[in-house]
C-alpha cells in the first residue's frame, strides 16, 4: 500500500487517467489533467528552491487552482499551509512569522499588501511553461503534509503539523464505504480541518471532488450545489445541519451520505433528515485537528435509532479512546472524565511549540512503549451501553460555528486596544449557536464598543469577534485568585443608544423575524443584525424566514450590506415596492 499522498494519488492517475477528478458548475479536470497541471507547478516550486517540509502558503478560493496548488506543494516535498482569502492581515502575519513562510501561491486576486509578509508570491499561471514530468523528489511518509492553524490560548494561533502517514491512515480506514468517496462536495473553508477530508478522500480513493460555489456560504447556493445531483456525500457543520433539517431537509435527497459534527449534534435534526430522506446515511463525526480530523464515527440510517442525545460513536480503526480522571486512571461506567485519543494517526504536534506538544500529546500508559495519546480537553460520560456522551470542555476552549476558539486568544486581542485595561471572554449558549460575550474593564475615559469591534476584526477571524460587549468595573475573582466567570453579570448586546420602534406592518414583521432568529426580546429599526449577535448561519436562517413571511427573496450577502430592519425595509421597497406579502 502506498504510504505518501503523491504516491497514492499517482496510483489513481495510472488506474483511471480519463476519469473525472474535480468537477465544478463550469467544467471538470480528469485525473491525468490534474496530475499534469500539479506537476508543472511542483516543478516550478522546485526550481524556485523549495525544500523538504518547507512551509508553502496556499491562499486561493474554492477552485481548480486550489486543488492543483495543494497537490503541487506535496509533490514538491514541501508542506502546504492553507489560508483563507478572508483572513485578517494581522492573523496572516502571525502565521507567516511563526512558520517563517518564504513563499505563497495565489491567483493574483488577493491584494499584494495582504500577502506582503509571505515572501515570494507565485501565481498559478506562472507554471504554464514548466515541465509536466513527475517531480524527482523523494517524499517520506513521516514528512509533514500540512500545517493547520487553530486558536491559541496564549494570544496567537497555533500550527498543528500532520504527516502523510496520518492522512493516509484516515482515508484508508475501513469504516468508510465507497459512497463516501464517490463524489464529495467540497464546501468547507480551506483553512478548516474538514477540507482535508473533502480534498484527499476522493483523490486518493478514485472519486470526485465536486466544488461548491465559490465565495461565502449561502443557503441558496448550497441548494443549487446539491440539486445539481453531482455530489453523493457532503459534510455539514452541526449548525448548518440543523438549519437544513429545519428549513429544507429534502434538499439532501440526491445525497447518499451526509456527515456532521464539530459540536453537539441535535437529535431532532438527525431525525428530520432521516425521515425526509429514507435512503440517506447520517454519519456523526467527532475529532480535532490534532487527531487528524476524525477520531470516532456513528452511522445512522433510521430515525428510530436516534435517542435523547447523539453519542460520539465508535473509534476509527487506528484510534483508541480512553475516558480518564486527573490522575490518568480509567473512569468507571457512568462517570465523567476527559477523553483521550491514542493511535497511529495523531498529528506530529504543534510546530515549533515543544512545550505545548508535550502538554497535550502525552505518553499512553495503556499502549506500547513510545506510543502517545492526545488530551482532547473534552469531558464525556461513558454510558451503560458503551456510548460516549459529550458534556463540554475541561478548559477555556469552545466552538463557534464549528471553529475552535481559545477564549484566551480573544482576551489577548482585546487587551491590545489602548482603551482596555483588562478583559474576559465567555461563551454564551442560545437555541441556535454558541456566541462570544466580552466583558471589558475600560481605561479612564471609557471605550467605544464599535471601535473595539473594528479593532478585533483587523486581528481575528469574524467568528472570533464577540457578539456582545459589556463594560464592568473589575473582573471578579475567586478566593484562589482565578476569574469567577459565574459572577459576571448578564451580557448586554451593543445596541443603538436610541431605540426606534417599527412604524409599518412590514417593519413589525421584520423586527419579529430578527427577534425570533437571534433569540432576543426587543429589536429596533436601527439595531444591526450582526451587533445583536448574528452570524452567517443565522443570516441564512433570516433570509429564509423573510422569504417565508414576506415573499421576498434576499441573499446572505445583501444582509451584510443592509444589516438593520430600517435598511432591509428600504431595500425591499426599492426592489419590490411597498406591498407587504403575507405568508400563506
Amino acid at each position: 500500500m502506498a504510504s505518501t499522498l503523491p504516491e497514492t494519488f499517482l496510483n489513481q492517475v495510472r488506474r483511471r487517467p480519463e476519469a473525472v477528478a474535480v468537477r465544478s458548475a463550469d467544467g471538470f479536470l480528469t485525473f491525468d489533467e490534474l496530475n499534469r497541471r500539479a506537476n508543472r507547478l511542483a516543478n516550478l516550486l522546485i526550481e524556485r528552491g523549495v525544500e523538504a517540509e518547507q512551509p508553502v502558503a496556499v491562499c486561493l478560493g474554492r477552485s481548480f487552482d486550489l486543488v492543483v496548488a495543494t497537490l503541487a506543494v506535496i509533490k514538491a516535498g514541501a508542506t502546504y499551509v492553507p489560508l483563507a482569502t478572508t483572513m485578517p492581515t494581522e492573523r496572516l502575519r502571525s502565521i507567516s512569522d511563526q512558520l517563517k513562510v518564504r513563499m505563497v501561491i495565489t491567483d493574483g486576486s488577493t491584494p499584494a499588501a495582504t500577502l506582503s509578509s509571505f515572501g515570494e508570491v507565485i501565481t498559478t499561471s506562472d507554471a504554464e511553461q514548466a515541465q509536466e514530468s513527475e517531480p524527482l523528489v523523494s517524499v517520506a511518509e513521516d514528512q509533514l503534509a500540512y500545517v493547520l492553524f487553530t486558536s491559541g490560548s496564549a494570544g496567537a494561533p497555533k500550527g498543528v503539523g500532520v504527516s502523510h502517514r496520518s492522512v493516509i491512515g484516515l482515508i484508508e480506514d475501513q469504516t468508510w464505504n465507497d459512497s463516501v468517496f464517490s463524489r464529495i462536495l467540497m464546501i468547507a473553508p480551506y483553512a478548516f480541518g474538514m477540507s482535508t477530508f473533502e480534498l484527499w478522500a476522493p483523490l486518493l480513493r478514485g472519486g470526485q471532488i465536486v466544488l461548491a460555489h465559490p465565495g461565502e456560504f449561502d443557503i441558496d447556493a448550497l441548494r443549487d450545489d446539491l440539486r445539481r445531483g453531482e455530489a453523493t456525500a457532503v459534510h455539514l457543520t452541526s449548525g448548518l445541519f440543523r438549519l437544513v433539517a429545519e428549513e429544507d431537509p429534502t434538499c439532501l435527497s440526491s445525497v447518499r451520505e451526509v456527515m456532521t459534527g464539530g459540536d453537539v449534534v441535535s437529535p431532532e435534526a438527525v431525525r428530520r433528515i432521516l425521515s425526509a430522506n429514507p435512503d440517506i446515511r447520517v454519519r456523526v463525526m467527532y475529532g480535532q485537528t490534532e487527531t487528524t480530523l476524525f477520531a470516532t464515527q456513528l452511522s445512522l440510517t433510521q430515525h428510530a435509532q436516534v435517542g435523547a442525545f447523539v453519542p460520539l460513536g465508535q473509534a476509527l480503526d487506528d484510534k483508541r479512546l480512553y475516558v480518564l480522571d486527573e490522575s490518568l486512571n480509567r473512569v468507571a461506567e457512568g462517570g465523567v472524565g476527559e477523553l483521550y485519543v491514542a493511535g497511529g494517526c495523531l498529528a506530529r504536534g504543534y510546530v515549533d511549540r515543544p512545550d505545548l506538544t508535550a502538554e497535550r500529546f502525552v505518553a499512553d500508559p495503556f499502549g506500547a512503549p513510545g506510543e502517545r495519546m492526545f488530551r482532547t480537553g473534552d469531558l464525556v460520560r461513558q454510558t451503560a451501553g458503551g456510548s460516549l456522551e459529550f458534556l463540554g470542555r475541561a478548559d477555556q476552549q469552545i466552538k463557534v460555528r464549528g471553529f475552535r476558539v481559545e477564549l484566551g486568544e480573544v482576551e489577548a486581542a482585546l487587551r491590545t486596544h489602548p482603551a482596555v485595561a483588562d478583559a474576559v471572554v465567555v461563551g454564551t449558549s442560545s437555541d441556535e449557536d454558541q456566541r462570544l460575550a466580552a466583558y471589558v474593564v475600560p481605561c479612564a475615559g471609557g471605550v467605544d464598543f464599535g471601535e473595539l469591534r473594528t479593532h478585533l476584526a483587523r486581528a481575528l477571524p469574524d467568528y472570533m469577534v464577540p457578539a456582545a460587549f459589556t463594560a464592568i468595573d473589575a473582573i471578579p475573582v475567586t478566593v484562589n485568585g482565578k476569574v469567577d466567570r459565574d459572577a459576571l453579570p448578564e451580557s448586554e448586546f451593543d445596541r443603538a443608544k436610541q431605540h426606534r420602534a417599527p412604524l409599518s406592518p412590514r417593519q413589525e414583521t421584520l423586527c419579529a423575524i430578527f427577534s425570533k432568529t437571534l433569540n432576543v426580546d426587543q429589536v429596533g429599526l436601527d439595531d444591526s443584525f450582526f451587533d445583536l449577535g448574528g452570524q452567517s448561519l443565522q443570516a441564512a436562517r433570516l433570509v429564509l424566514r423573510i422569504e417565508a413571511e414576506l415573499g421576498v427573496k434576499l441573499s446572505v450577502v445583501e444582509i451584510f450590506d443592509v444589516p438593520t430592519v430600517a435598511l432591509i425595509d428600504q431595500h425591499i421597497t426599492a426592489i419590490h415596492g411597498d406591498q407587504v406579502a403575507r405568508a400563506s
